[in-house]
């Protein structure tokens, strides 16, 4: 289990929606924080993994199941 400091729940909500809380969430949060975010847009887990490339923060974990896509994301 992956400890986390915020958890953010974006089911049911499509592009870019997903991608603004999780921004928005790491906005309040500290350096080394953890974010949980679940999310169902199919096209979520390409959003993140741009902006994660881009802004430094890291995807610790992704888990699938059913049609949730699980975040775990390391601010950095």
């Amino acid at each position: 289990m992956i400890e986390f400091s915020l958890e953010v729940d974006a089911g049911g909500l499509l592009c870019p929606l997903p991608l603004l809380r999780l921004k928005k969430a790491l906005m309040s949060m500290g350096s080394g924080d953890v974010v949980k975010v679940i999310a169902t847009d199919p096209a979520a887990h390409l959003d993140f993994g741009v902006y994660v490339n881009q802004s430094g923060h890291q995807i610790i974990e992704l888990i699938k199941q059913d049609n949730q896509q699980i975040f775990y994301i390391k601010k950095k």
